[in-house]
Order: structure tokens, then C-alpha cells, then sequence
């Protein structure tokens, strides 16, 4: 009997070594090899690569080549089709990823059946639940088309047949981690079987002009379970945000090959589904306490959206010789960047206090215009004076404690004016004369945080 042959493959980038090692020297992370078979060559697909390589496929010329152009059709949620960049193209690879329980399924259930409504033919294909599990979700969310299609199966052999015979226009494949390809020796979610899985409906998907959803599942990092393969393969990469316990997600894009990268989508969970919030900002502010320091309303733009957020600081007395620095929503070491000017540039001793500073909804954003909003927020709590709840804040800090310009002045200036806001305080840079008697508002230019915090906190 002859030996089986194994190898070792790093779960995280898809370094292949013959011996088990505890640390990826390509990826550098720890504890991701797994033991999997050595595949043999099939005879019959390296002759089909003979053939290949034999072919009368020859180049030509970029400009004898033809478009077909192929209108995008619509979800049907503004949300979704924002972030996708104005809908879903034919033959296109979507990847959707988050952490478990966020709610990728009901929003693919929730796509497919407005899609199915519309009627293009839909299947649904599933390998972690039963046709009854789908079925109690689909009857909870009000999802009836009869072009919808549910198929329990997680061979790629047995899928094949099936969308062959179907013929869908759209796929959705919950998820890419649960595929697996009989002929390859290796588990479920394994490097190799999450690169054939993708292959084949790749393959698939732009053969016949299908397109595909693939969710998959995320590390306790936050990135994409597999190899980076996986995200490279496909033309959009989604992520599906949020705090679990939460009410509140934002679907981002961090890849679209037919649309912006900036583009999110929010959306307010119930027990009905996902249901997108067009005005999110007036919902983020709409609990805002009054007459409370260290809270602090502030303009941002993600993609071509304006939105207004309430930011929350807490300072107080440390009661250990390092004080705590805690962040939730905001990147922990700018907050850490802005700290340190306003103790060198405005003179406030904090060295000795516990900062803590949150983004009111669960979000996260890492938008250079927070820097205005987070400063003035733990000047607030520190020297505990309320912020007037009709203002609003917007700028960049830099490290000598100027304010420097951001972009999208004008569409900030309208949402804060639309919502009601009495005040605005921007950064000089961004200021003229002649544009701020186009508003109802009054426009606070300023040029440093210390003006800032005169202007806001008067001292």
C-alpha cells in the first residue's frame, strides 16, 4: 500500500510546508497550519490544460474589442445599492463578510426576495441550515416569491447540476467556508477547498452572466476567514459592521470594482429584518442629552454621505499609576495623538486622568474630521462644561494644535442646517465669505483647538 502523502497549509495565506510549523514565516501568525492530503493530477484535467495551452485563443487588440453594455438592476434597497454603486451588475462576484450573528443571512434572504419580486430567478444555496430553518427566517421576514429557490447542499458537484438546470439569474451561496469539492482530500474551509469553492462559482458566475453573493464567515481579527485569495478573486468585498447586541449596521464596501470604496450603507435591525435608515443622522443624535458635559455633536462624510454623530468623552482621576485610555468607534492612537496636543498645546493636564471616548450607535468611523469632535469632547468632561446641543463640530487637528481643512464643506454645512443646527464650527481653510451667506446657519471659522475651545466652551 502506498504512503499518503501530506502537507502542511497555513489557514491564513496558503504558505505550504511539508512539516507542521507554529509559526507562518510568510503571514507571521501563529497556530494556522493544518494537515491536509497532497492532491494527486488528475489525468484528465492535465490533458484538458494540454489542450488549453493548444488553443487558437490568440491577443487582440484593446481597441477592437466591443462592450456590451449591461444595465445594473436594483435590490430594491437604496441602502445596498448605494454601497454596490447603484446596483448589482450581471455576471458580478460579491463577497459579504461579518461576524457571526450580524445579520448577513437576513439581509441576503431579504435581497433575494426583492429581487425574486422583481422577475429575475433566485437560488438560494445553503450549507449551514435546513430547508425548515430558512423557511421559519424567510416566513418571519415576509419573504414569499415563488422565483425563489432554496437548495440545502454544500457539494460543488451536486451545486453545479442544480444551477445548471435552474438557470438562475442570481446566487446566493450562505456560506463559502461550508462548499467542498469531493475530489480534494482536505475538510470544509480549508485553504484549498475555500479556493476551489470560489473557482467554481467564479467560473460559473461569469460564463453565464450570473450574478453571485458569497458570505463569508470572519477571524476573531475581524478579516475574512481562508486565504486572501478569496478576496482577490472576487469583484466587490462587503462588510457587514456593528455591535452585535446592537441595533444599529453599516455595510461598507472595502473593495468594488464597479463602484466607490467610501459608499456605506446603514441599517437599524428588527424583529422584522433589516430596515434602512435614510436619515440616519437625525437618529444617531436623537437621544442626546442636554446640559451634560463631554458630549459633542459631529459632522462626517463617508463616501458621498453626510452624517451627523454624537460623540461621548469621560475624564476622570485615575485610581491606578497608568491611566486607562479606552476607545469605542474612533482608532484608539489618534485618540492617544490628540490627547497629547491638548496637554502640549493647550496646557491641559490629563496625564493623570482616565479617558474614555465612545461613538454613540455602535459605529465606527475613522474619518480625519472626529479630531475636532473627540478634543473638544474631553475638554468638555474635563473642565465640565456642556457643549450647546445646537453645535456642531468638524476639522482635523494637526500636531502643533492647528485645524486643518476637510473636504465636502458644503454637503456637512446643509445636513447640519437640515436637522436644525443653530452653529457650525469648521476650520478656517474652509471658510469664505461669499459661500457662508448661502445658509441659515451661523459658520464659526477657526484656526487653532484653542480658538476651538474658546469658541465652544468660552475658555
Amino acid at each position: 500500500m502506498a504512503k499518503i502523502k501530506t502537507k502542511y497549509v497555513c489557514q491564513n495565506c496558503g504558505y505550504i510546508n511539508p512539516k507542521w510549523l507554529g509559526k507562518c514565516p510568510e503571514c507571521l501568525q501563529w497556530n494556522t497550519f493544518v494537515e491536509e492530503i497532497e492532491e494527486k493530477i488528475n489525468p484528465k484535467v492535465q490533458a484538458m490544460a494540454n489542450a488549453a495551452l493548444k488553443s487558437n485563443i490568440k491577443p487582440v487588440k484593446i481597441n477592437s474589442i466591443t462592450i456590451n453594455r449591461e444595465e445594473r438592476f436594483s435590490t430594491n434597497i437604496p441602502e445596498l445599492d448605494r454601497v454596490l454603486g447603484s446596483g448589482i451588475i450581471p455576471g458580478s462576484m460579491i463577497l459579504v463578510g461579518g461576524d457571526p450573528g450580524i445579520g448577513k443571512s437576513t439581509l441576503l434572504l431579504q435581497v433575494s426576495d426583492n429581487i425574486a419580486k422583481s422577475g429575475k430567478q433566485v437560488l438560494y444555496i445553503s450549507g449551514e441550515e435546513s430547508e425548515n430553518q430558512i423557511k421559519m427566517r424567510a416566513k418571519r421576514l415576509n419573504v414569499d416569491s415563488d422565483n425563489l429557490y432554496i437548495y440545502t447542499e454544500n457539494n460543488l458537484s451536486a451545486i453545479e447540476v442544480v444551477i445548471s438546470d435552474v438557470k438562475p439569474d442570481v446566487i446566493i451561496v450562505d456560506s463559502v467556508q461550508t462548499m467542498i469539492n469531493p475530489e480534494i482530500n482536505s475538510a470544509p474551509g480549508t485553504v484549498s477547498q475555500i479556493k476551489e469553492a470560489t473557482s467554481k462559482f467564479m467560473k460559473i458566475s461569469k460564463k453565464n452572466a450570473i450574478s453571485t453573493f458569497i458570505v463569508g464567515h470572519v477571524t476573531k481579527e475581524g478579516s475574512l476567514a481562508g486565504p486572501k485569495l478569496l478576496e482577490h478573486m472576487v469583484d466587490t468585498v462587503l462588510y457587514f459592521e456593528g455591535e452585535r447586541y446592537n441595533t444599529y449596521r453599516i455595510l461598507r464596501a472595502v473593495k468594488n470594482r464597479f463602484g466607490s470604496t467610501n459608499e456605506l450603507g446603514v441599517f437599524e435591525m428588527k424583529s422584522d429584518g433589516l430596515v434602512e435608515l435614510e436619515n440616519p443622522s437625525k437618529v444617531l443624535i436623537s437621544e442626546k442629552p442636554t446640559d451634560v458635559s463631554g458630549s459633542v455633536i459631529v459632522s462626517t462624510v463617508e463616501g458621498t454621505r453626510s452624517m451627523l454623530l454624537e460623540l461621548q468623552a469621560l475624564v476622570a482621576p485615575t485610581n491606578f499609576g497608568y491611566p486607562r485610555r479606552t476607545t469605542t468607534g474612533v482608532d484608539n492612537n489618534r485618540v492617544a495623538l490628540i490627547l497629547a496636543v491638548l496637554e502640549k498645546v493647550v496646557g491641559m493636564q490629563i496625564q493623570n486622568q482616565d479617558v474614555f471616548v465612545n461613538i454613540i450607535g455602535g459605529l465606527r468611523i475613522s474619518e480625519p474630521s472626529m479630531d475636532l469632535g473627540i478634543a473638544l469632547a474631553v475638554a468638555s468632561s474635563f473642565k465640565n462644561i456642556a457643549i450647546d446641543a445646537s453645535v456642531a463640530v468638524t476639522g482635523e487637528i494637526g500636531l502643533t494644535g492647528e485645524l486643518r481643512t476637510v473636504s465636502f464643506i458644503e454637503k456637512r454645512i446643509v445636513e447640519c442646517e437640515k436637522l436644525g443646527f443653530s452653529k457650525m464650527v469648521i476650520p478656517r481653510g474652509n471658510y469664505s465669505e461669499d459661500f457662508a451667506k448661502d445658509y441659515n446657519i451661523e459658520i464659526v471659522p477657526v484656526s487653532n483647538l484653542r480658538q476651538a475651545i474658546y469658541e465652544v466652551l468660552g475658555g
